[in-house]
């Protein structure tokens, strides 16, 4: 029903909030730029990592260091670096006084200096005699060969700050780097899409006076220069019509004669937020009229748990092929919603087309949630031989279900590949494969179920009951410590062809890349509703709404790059893919990128999107 949140908030709370928010981003901002020439410029090292974080007031051990740059990790980008800020807090004085307290034998407030030299060289991150001993020469801290621990730390903590308010002091003195505003793309590309040609803009309305949502008369919450240049978009959707309740007819009655293909698929969370998912391609021996389908995969749970991934928006973008790979054509998106479904419907000639997944994040997202135990994967028998505990075995049967991409109930050595190279990084040979099929149950040269869950067994056999490897695979597969899976969202993809009959293979598991960025923009630049920034004919700002979410992308004509503010304070009811309420993007000279997507936080009650894009 048209259900309404009635509950008030307190403005001054909110107040607070906000203020917090915008400090902690300008002085991610200070720290970056003290180290970066821009927010565009990506973190290219560890040691980088560590001296960027060392500015932020951090002082980050190589384990912290090593969590976030893995050996897979080639660069960060700045909300990256943002994200780490807020899962590492500064060290507070009562946990450096209990730490130093544990090594405080005789609990009088020093630690001999040998003492503290042997742990300091021999534990954790070690450090150098050197480094120890410019530590212990601190006349402020040294007493008669002891460390007067109390001191130490409140010296360590006013460094920490002294760090922080340098890093803002030269901030706010260099004009050129107030300009160099924090955020940039997340999701697909951290980059804008280069523009190759300029086209005048449809249904472009210029407005001579722009304003907000009812009630915003105050100044953004980020600090930020003058802002004379805005664009605001304010959509009200109202509960039930976005999705779950709108009949739109995908598939009609006639196609139970056409031919038809499908695949499963899967979208994976990474570590660092990026999603990937299987790419495929599409053949069609001649011209026909096609229904494109994609919605999420349901596998029914054992135990009654819930299909946390049943909610997440999927939808597939078709891109036609031409002699090169690079330079694939956007044809179409599915934007026809029907409940979880999306759809496209039309007609495409003979050839070879990409299929490529996308969804936008916001709710397939790092969310953190209390495991209360580690569920148990193995056990002993009577004889004392290791076998998979019934809820390991149904999630093995789970996972065997959505890497059954042509769903026959068997794995190929293709299916099977995607499986390795996702939990393993390596693939299997045609070699290691006959060996396979020497141990474990086969038909037509493909994996049975019960030969996949004797596979696994078995590698819990060779680590002798250690299932240490088995849960690498698990959390790889998107599953956390209770064999629920929150970072993952199977889906199924449909082709159904009027006068041929289509083939569909999956190419690839990787992230959507520049291609599906390219893709989404010049989707909403083609269907969306376009504002120009008042005082920059050369900025736009695109907000189309597909179904269920909202995307707005930001297009730089201009020969500058520029910065701009994202203020949705007045949206209600809403999530972005970005997690921030407000937030700043660079976009380089002549390109476009996404600014965010938008769906709604509770799907049962009405949600408003308003939006101000404003020119720093």
């Amino acid at each position: 029903g048209n259900q309404k949140s009635t509950h008030s908030e307190n403005p001054q709370g909110k107040k607070s909030q906000h203020a917090e928010e915008a400090s902690f981003y300008m002085n991610c901002r200070a720290a970056y730029l003290t180290v970066l020439k821009s927010s565009l410029e990506n973190i290219k090292s560890k040691e980088q990592l560590s001296l960027v974080l060392q500015q932020a007031g951090r002082n980050p051990s190589q384990k912290t260091i090593n969590k976030y740059w893995t050996s897979q990790t080639t660069s960060l980008n700045f909300d990256d670096f943002c994200a780490i800020l807020k899962k590492e807090k500064p060290a507070t004085k009562n946990e450096l006084l209990e730490a130093f307290g544990k090594i405080d034998t005789d609990k009088d407030g020093y630690i001999l200096h040998e003492e503290l030299c042997k742990i300091l060289t021999t534990r954790g991150d070690k450090m150098t005699w050197e480094e120890v001993t410019s530590i212990t020469k601190q006349a402020d801290f040294n007493c008669n060969g002891k460390l007067d621990y109390n001191k130490f730390c409140e010296l360590y903590l006013s460094t920490s700050e002294q760090c922080c308010r340098a890093a803002r002091a030269r901030l706010d003195t260099d004009p050129r780097l107030r300009q160099q505003h924090f955020g940039n793309q997340t999701g697909n590309s951290s980059e804008g899409i280069t523009v190759p040609v300029s086209k005048p803009s449809p249904r472009v309305s210029r407005k001579a006076d722009h304003k907000l949502a009812k009630g915003d008369s105050r100044a953004p919450s980020r600090p930020s220069s003058a802002q004379s240049s805005k664009a605001s978009t304010t959509v009200t959707v109202g509960a039930n019509s976005s999705s779950r309740s709108t009949k739109l007819i995908i598939e009609p009655a006639t196609m139970k004669e056409w031919q038809w293909a499908q695949s499963k698929g899967c979208f994976y969370l990474e570590e660092d937020g990026e999603i990937i998912s299987h790419k495929y391609r599409l053949h069609l021996p001649q011209r026909s009229a096609v229904c494109v389908t994609i919605k999420p995969f349901n596998i029914p749970q054992a135990g009654g748990k819930s299909c946390h991934w049943l909610s997440v928006d999927t939808a597939l973008f078709i891109l036609k092929e031409s002699e090169t790979q690079e330079n694939l054509q956007l044809v179409s998106f599915t934007e026809l919603q029907n409940e979880e479904m999306f759809g496209w419907r039309g007609e495409l000639g003979a050839g070879l087309y990409w299929l490529l997944p996308f969804t936008t994040g916001c709710r397939l997202r790092k969310v953190k949630t209390q495991i209360t135990g580690e569920a148990k994967l193995l056990w002993r028998d009577e004889d004392g031989e290791l076998a998979l505990t019934k809820e390991f075995r149904a999630a093995l049967l789970d996972i065997f279900e959505t890497i059954d991409l042509d769903g026959n109930g068997l794995l190929s050595l293709e299916e099977y590949n995607f499986f390795e190279l996702r939990t393993s990084g390596e693939k299997c040979d045609q070699e290691a494969w006959a060996v396979c099929k020497e141990n474990f149950e086969m038909k037509k040269n493909e994996l049975t179920r019960q030969g996949f869950l004797d596979l696994n067994l078995m590698e819990a056999n060779d680590r002798d009951g250690d299932p240490w490897d088995l849960w690498v695979t698990l959390l790889s597969l998107g599953y956390n410590k209770a064999l629920e899976m929150t970072e993952a969202c199977p889906f199924v993809i449909a082709i159904s062809a009027e006068r041929c009959k289509p083939r569909i293979k999956a190419i690839s598991l990787e992230a959507g890349g520049s291609q599906l960025s390219r893709a989404i923009c010049r989707s909403v630049l083609n269907k969306g509703e376009a504002e120009v920034l008042d005082g920059s004919e050369n900025i736009f700002i695109y907000t189309y709404r597909s179904g269920s979410r909202i995307t707005s992308v930001i297009e730089n004509k201009s020969e500058n790059k520029v910065i701009i503010h994202v203020n949705n304070e007045q949206s209600k009811n809403c999530l972005n893919n970005r997690g921030l309420t407000v937030f700043a993007v660079e976009v380089a000279p002549k390109s476009m990128m996404v600014s965010q997507h938008v769906v709604a936080l509770n799907e049962q009650e009405e949600w408003i999107y308003s939006c101000v894009h404003s020119l720093v």
